[in-house]
């Protein structure tokens, strides 16, 4: 046997796994192979989607379940030792394991992240692989783990049920790192975690960890809401059964171990607080859900119950921490022990990317004044003054605009799906209420059909309020268009949530980035993998923000005149590039303003100017798109093309001999989508009978292009396939016709002997067959191609 001919899968089975056990470790606990930890980004073009590569190590090595503390990176024996050692410290790094190794059978290489003083990284050989105690000796090291008591919580098991679920990789981070931290004494603890990426079930364990490794034995889970305790009891807390009671009506009864509550349930300025009830260390730990708000002021009477019981270890959770000149989440808890972002679980594959289509009104950008005598509805004259963005529909009422807006709205879920749920928000509850009444006149064959299709869903509307769970409910179809000012900018699990309409004033991208956080989710089942943002008041603004971690995959900009319908077939394989970025912050309570100890007080009606006969257009027909560095292109499509390009390719000799030299000519287009060449944009701008060979060469270097057209004629002309057979001949034919019809990339993948035309001359294997086989039919493809891009 010749170990370099082996492949990596056998250099695994026969040399690496076996020196692994050799060294004790328990195949069914301890050695996980294989080991998938993303789901793999959801990349979006048109209404098409599909996911990248998830990522996987080849080994990972755990003390107990969920908690790793070795990666190994496998080769085959054609490389080296060491050649997978980058690779594992990547992994090593985004998972918080400190023991790294490669192998390519020879040997391990072996990175010791524990070693200050010594050599960091050293070979050793097969059988020198550590056991499992030498490992978690360094593991707890790393971790700062010193004595039994500490090492004893922090190896308390996991919670596991029949259902095998089990925590995603950045949950086990936040788990491990938290119950490590309390080991050790630290007493008030943050972790910021994006919105949908499960806070709750990470506090879940959390909880079970610590109750039973009995270093807490009293809890409270707090919250503000009563939705989020009642999902909480019913969801992942159910398996403290008896052990959870749920404080209602001030009652308390103390032979519970973990309690949930609302700070209103709690506190009540009117009354005795309840919370006075409990002696002051009678909790040991207390969870704070969505810390940011309720308790963050330092003055809040929520506070107060925070400070009663300040011996306790205090855990706040977030997707927003808060740091204003009132509230700082850091000054009371500290820097977050962990932090899993929008931009992360967009990147991971765990978040939904979006889309944001802008649309601007003339009377936005431009302003709008009255002529002169101009009166109102009510036969008021109307002040004589330039209104403007901030303006409508806040103090004045232009009916054309809302008009123009629910068409708008309407046009494109036409075009793209009349029944995806969409959200649309609004300046306050009385726009609420005019944008349903536009929508329900713009959708009148639908609206007759159910009057459930469009619905106002605010805090002062019973009837749309009980509607909101069937909203969110992905198996009820009604209601589609819900019209909210507030109540729906957080707190709302709208899973199927495809679209969501911004024709609200939104000021600070802290807001701007909660509301994305309503349709992040991801429901594959139901088809929702990305979702579209409907920009009408210039919030994109905010994508300029240097702290936003979540960039959309298209920003498209529209006129009166642009059709919306065919918007979501339009594309951009801009992937998502990642940077770090604070997670957002929003509005305390929405449609409401709260007021210590959990009364509200309703939105109070403005009186509004109210305008007819005002003809509203859309202006600036123009495509942006966010460059490499995750910032919005400014300069012209075709500069910023032209610019992007010769970073790669200096001039058109080096692009020719690149691209004629190219095993496939997709790798190249790939790697030039990757440093920002948008093919498509530049189709809708130079032509979309060119390919992207032409495009480049036009764009870039300034020369003529080319239609496919002209190019698949050209090759017919020359007549060169006269030397193939007669079937061999109509295959070449068919594949000219097929590169003018739709292009490169669809006659370079052998999926094309499927398709029509050339499916009609036989199966894959007949046509192929009809060349002599295989690489006969490779290289007459590749003949096809030097001829197509044949320079005279």
């Amino acid at each position: 046997m010749n170990k370099k001919d082996l492949s990596e899968s056998d250099i695994k089975a026969k040399f690496i796994t076996p020196a692994i056990l050799k060294s004790g470790w328990d195949e069914l606990t301890q050695l996980g192979r294989e080991i998938y930890f993303t789901d793999g980004r959801i990349h979006v073009k048109g209404k098409l989607t599909a996911r990248g590569k998830r990522k996987f190590a080849d080994y990972i090595l755990f003390y107990k379940p969920n908690v790793p503390i070795a990666i190994i990176e496998a080769k085959d024996n054609k490389h080296t030792v060491r050649s997978g050692i980058q690779q594992a410290l990547g992994y090593s790094n985004t998972l918080d394991i400190p023991c790294v190794f490669s192998s390519n059978g020879d040997g391990f290489y072996f990175h010791d992240k524990t070693e200050t003083d010594g050599d960091i990284e050293k070979e050793i050989s097969m059988d020198e692989f550590p056991t499992p105690e030498e490992l978690w000796e360094k593991y707890k090291k790393y971790k700062g783990i010193n004595t039994a008591e500490e090492e004893a919580i922090t190896s308390q098991n996991y919670f596991h049920d029949s259902s095998g679920r089990s925590p995603r990789y950045y949950q086990q981070i936040a788990v491990n790192r938290t119950i490590e931290a309390v080991a050790k004494g630290q007493k008030r603890i943050i972790l910021v975690m994006a919105t949908g990426t499960g806070k709750t079930y990470t506090a879940f364990q959390i909880i079970y960890r610590l109750w039973k490794s009995g270093s807490k034995k009293r809890i409270l889970f707090l919250a503000d809401r009563t939705s989020l305790i009642d999902q909480t009891a019913r969801g992942d807390f159910k398996h403290f059964k008896d052990a959870m009671t749920v404080i209602r009506k001030k009652q308390i009864d103390t032979a519970y171990n973990v309690y949930l509550a609302l700070y209103q349930g709690l506190s009540d300025s009117k009354s005795d607080d309840a919370y006075k009830q409990f002696s002051p260390d009678f909790f040991d730990l207390i969870i704070i859900d969505e810390c940011h708000r309720g308790s963050a002021r330092e003055d809040s009477a929520w506070r107060e119950i925070l400070d009663y019981f300040n011996k306790a270890t205090h855990i706040g959770l977030t997707a927003t921490p808060k740091e204003t000149d009132e509230v700082s989440n850091m000054e009371y808890f500290g820097d977050p022990i962990y932090t899993y972002s929008l931009r992360q679980g967009i990147d991971d594959g765990f978040l939904a990317p979006y889309k944001v289509v802008k649309v601007t009104l003339d009377i936005d950008a431009d302003g709008w004044r009255p002529p002169s005598g101009f009166l109102d509805k009510s036969g008021n004259p109307v002040e004589d003054r330039i209104y403007n963005r901030k303006d409508f529909d806040k103090n004045i009422v232009v009916e054309g605009r809302r008009k123009v807006v629910a068409a708008k709205i309407t046009e494109f879920l036409k075009g793209y799906d009349r029944f995806a749920k969409s959200i649309v928000f609004c300046i306050d509850i009385e726009h609420a209420e005019g944008m349903r009444t536009a929508l329900a006149n713009a959708n009148a064959d639908l609206f007759a059909q159910n009057n459930k299709y469009v619905m106002q869903i605010t805090g002062d509307n019973e009837e749309g309020k009980r509607e909101l769970d069937s909203f969110i409910n992905p198996s009820e179809p009604y209601p589609v268009i819900a019209t909210t000012s507030k109540l729906m900018t957080t707190g709302i699990d709208a899973q199927t949530c495809k679209l969501i309409v911004l024709d609200s004033n939104i000021q600070s991208p802290t807001e701007f980035k909660q509301i994305i956080g309503r349709g992040t989710r991801i429901n594959e089942e139901y088809g929702k993998t990305y979702f579209t943002i409907m920009d009408f008041r210039d919030a994109t603004h905010l994508f300029a923000d240097p702290n936003f971690d979540g960039d959309p995959v298209m920003i498209k900009v529209v006129t009166e005149d642009d059709d919306l319908t065919g918007t979501e077939d339009e594309a951009s394989d801009e992937p998502i590039i990642d940077i770090d970025g604070e997670i957002i912050d929003f509005p305390e309570e929405p449609d409401y303003t709260q007021i210590e100890g959990g009364g509200h007080i309703a939105e109070e009606p403005q009186n509004k100017i109210i305008v007819d006969g005002v003809e509203v257009k859309i202006i600036n027909e123009r495509v942006q798109y966010l460059g490499t560095d995750g910032k919005i292109i400014t300069e012209s499509l075709k500069d910023y093309t032209k610019s992007s390009v010769k970073k790669q390719y200096k001039n058109l000799e080096s692009f020719l001999i690149s691209w004629n030299n190219a095993e496939k000519k997709k790798a190249i287009i790939v790697e030039l989508e990757e440093q920002g060449v948008f093919f498509e944009a530049l189709n809708e701008e130079v032509g979309k009978d060119f390919d992207p060979f032409d495009l480049i060469c036009h764009v870039a270097y300034d020369a003529k292009p080319l239609t496919r057209k002209e190019r698949a004629e050209n090759v017919k002309k020359r007549n060169y396939f006269t030397k193939y057979g007669d079937k061999a001949q109509l295959v070449i034919q068919s594949l000219l016709n097929k590169y003018e019809d739709d292009g490169l990339l669809t006659i370079e993948s052998t999926e094309v002997l499927k398709l029509d035309p050339l499916n009609k001359l036989g199966t894959p294997m007949e046509i192929i067959k009809a060349f002599g086989g295989k690489p006969q039919y490779i290289k007459a493809l590749k003949e096809l191609e030097t001829e197509l891009y044949r320079i005279a």
